[in-house]
This record gives C-alpha cells, structure tokens and sequence, in this order.
C-alpha cells in the first residue's frame, strides 16, 4: 500500500485575547491507501485542530504556523484560493462530529449531495443519477433524497454525512468522532460502513477519538495525542501491546475490562493549560516517573522497535531502564 497522507511537522496556534494556545505542535504521522490510524487523547489535547488542518479549515484565530499535509505529493498547507476549495472534497475530506449542524436544515438530502458535486464540476444531471449510488453505498434507500435532515434519525444523518464526504473520492477521509451521541448498536453499523469504504476504495481514514477501546478495536495505527503533541505513534499491537509512554499505559488502564477483576485506574491530575504549557515534556506533572530532566527539556523522538515515543525514559539523557 502506498502512502496517500504524510503530515510533517505541524504546529497550530491560536492567537486570543488571553495569550497564544499552542493547540498542535509538531505533529507527523502518516497514512497508506486503506489504513485507518486513529489519533487518541483526552478533550481538549488538539486532535480535533489537527484533523481540521488536514483540510486547512482551521477557524480563525487559529493558524498553521508551520508544517507541511501531504496528500499524494500536494501539500494541503501551501494552497489557497481555487486549489485549496478543490482539494477539499476531491483529495481530503471530512465527516464533522455533529451532522445535524451541518447538514441545511431547508434543503432536501439529494439537493445537498447534488450541491457537493456539481461544485466540483461533475454535471447536474450525473450529479443526480449519482445521489441514489451514494445512497446505497451508506446502506440508505434511494427515496430518502427527497427527505429534509429534521426527518432522519440521528444514524441516518451521520450516514447521510458520509456519502457527502465520499461524494468525489477523496483520497484521505478525517472523521471526527464520529460515533459521538448514537447508541452502541449504531456506532457499530456506522465503524463497520468505514471499513467497508477504505477496503473498496483504498482510501485513508484519520478517525479522531477519545476511546482507546475503539481505536483498538479497529485502527491499523494509532497515535497517542497529549496536550498538542504526539508522545507514541505506530502499529496498533505494537502500540497496545508494548505501550512505553506513561500516559499511553494511562489510558489503556482507564478502560474497564469486564474479563478482570481490576478496577480502571483514572490518570490523576489534569491537562497543562495550552497558553502557558510546562516546560520540559507537557505530561510530567501527572507523570507517575517524572524524572528531574523531564520538567526541564522536552523529550526528543525515539523509535523503539517498530514505533516512535516521545519519552526520557528512551532518551540518551533518561534512565532507559524500563
């Protein structure tokens, strides 16, 4: 498989009243033709700016700082104008965490999908014969294009945001949570729909979520985001199965295991303020084997095996007894 998304270096700020938030800093990962890599992390640690800004939609204040989103050689990050409204939908797109916000309330689902492909030059009357394939394509009936959004349920819609962001093809697919607010029975039909697209069309996805469960259950890798920043990233079961950052083995403790006896172990404390992040690597605060170095220098990139961690404990300057 060959690879469709590298992102290289991405630093996100926005600038407020209250300081600068360093959302995103210095994020790379990459995606193959058909692989799902799921970007993991706490509220509020930047994974949902950084799928934004695969698509530069990143809303003011905000702005990419630096960094490069390659999609197929084209990088994202350095178009405007006609480009940048092309490559949204036809080489990147995304299916947004809440559909009923962004899917018109007055106009019908086929006029909606129609609109997504005639402005991109397919022609109005293919774009029609098209909206009944797409239809389908989601597990939808046909007629359910003559329907208003208020008329569907909440899996409906989120199907129906699917076909819109497949519409053109696009090479790289960034869902944003989601399975966020539909019951566990839907969350399944809605996973199983994405990976019946990637393995028919080759195409990537960048499924951001809060669950670590869920990455686990259907990610090929996983990056683990804390605080705006990637501290491990790498095949899935390399990932679950050896976890060597502190707050990686957090997480997976956190989730309830019916087959052990073991209480979840939340991670104590709370997530550094973004304008004024600690210095040093942003999780020793709440780190369990912070060492001196850790609160003074941040923590360079180790590849351990067949995965990338951010941590002392691997660096020339740490311990490295683990």
């Amino acid at each position: 498989m060959g690879t469709v998304l590298r992102v290289e270096g991405l630093t996100v700020h926005y600038y407020t009243l209250r300081g600068i938030i360093r959302a995103v800093e210095d994020a790379s990962l990459e995606a193959s033709s058909g692989e799902l890599v799921a970007l993991v992390g706490e509220s509020g640690c930047g994974k949902s700016t950084l799928g934004y800004s695969l698509l530069k939609l990143v809303p003011p204040p905000g702005r990419i700082v630096k960094g490069h989103v390659y999609v197929e050689d084209r990088d994202i990050v350095a178009l405007s104008g006609e480009g940048l409204r092309r490559a949204r939908g036809e080489l990147v797109s995304m299916i947004f965490q809440d559909p009923f916000t962004t899917l018109d309330p007055v106009r019908t689902i086929g006029d909606q999908l129609v609109e997504v492909m005639t402005e991109h030059g397919v022609p109005e009357e293919e774009a029609r014969t098209r909206v009944g394939e797409l239809l389908e394509s989601v597990g939808l009936p046909r007629d359910l294009a003559r329907r208003y959004p208020h008329q569907l349920s909440g899996g409906q819609r989120q199907r129906v945001a699917i076909a819109a962001a497949i519409a053109l093809r696009p090479r790289v697919l960034v869902a944003d949570e989601p399975t966020t607010a539909l019951d566990v029975i839907v969350q399944k039909q809605i996973m199983d729909l994405l990976d019946n697209i990637r393995r028919k069309t080759g195409m990537a996805i960048i499924l951001i979520t809060h669950d670590i469960a869920l990455a686990a259950e259907r990610a090929d890798k996983i990056a683990i985001m804390y605080a705006g920043k990637i501290v491990e990233y790498g095949p899935k079961e390399s990932v679950l199965r050896n976890p060597l950052h502190p707050y990686t083995r957090g997480l997976i403790a956190s989730v309830p295991d019916i087959d052990s006896d073991k209480w979840p172990e939340p991670i104590p404390g709370y997530p550094p303020d973004l304008r004024r992040p600690p210095p040093g690597c942003r999780f020793a605060p709440r780190c369990p084997r912070a060492m001196p170095i850790c609160k003074e220098k941040e923590p360079p990139r180790t590849r351990i095996g067949d995965h990338i961690v951010s941590c002392w404990l691997y660096g020339k300057e740490g311990r490295g007894d683990v």
